[in-house]
């Protein structure tokens, strides 16, 4: 009887030694090309994890080519333009007299510091710290002149 006992474990401990190699060798073996890993040259998962759009942010130039200051159409055109043409992030839109009336009857003075130093949305000197503050003046008094 005990060597019948001994005998039933040498099977059982073969059978588990023969499991353990199928499982932790051959089963991975018997994976490649079955959707397992594959290398990136066919893997179509980087293009499907890609973001739907990107967004590029870049500076909006007012091009100076002969070095004088832009006069305040082309600043606006250039700059001020993008937020004030739309009314995007709460910016007066031009030419919208309603809007326009009480920061025009702050004076003069203040809009320019406003629009030099930023306020609210608005970035100091829309953005763009090229321009300068001749030419930021310029720009408010279009803007001005278009809500008039």
């Amino acid at each position: 009887m005990a060597q019948s006992q001994h005998s039933s474990r040498s099977i059982l401990m073969i059978t588990i030694v023969i499991a353990v190699i199928l499982i932790v060798v051959i089963w991975p073996l018997s994976m490649i090309g079955k959707g397992g890993t594959k290398t990136a040259g066919n893997d179509d998962a980087e293009a499907r994890i890609q973001p739907v759009a990107k967004v590029e942010l870049a500076k909006a130039a007012a091009v100076k080519s002969d070095g004088k200051p832009r006069d305040g159409a082309t600043v606006y055109n250039a700059v001020c333009m993008a937020c004030h043409a739309s009314g995007a992030a709460g910016a007066p839109k031009a030419g919208d007299k309603a809007a326009w009336a009480p920061r025009i009857a702050t004076g003069s003075a203040a809009l320019i510091k406003s629009a030099i130093n930023g306020k609210n949305a608005m970035p100091a000197k829309g953005g763009n710290p090229d321009l300068s503050d001749a030419e930021v003046k310029a720009a408010v008094e279009h803007l001005v002149g278009l809500a008039k």
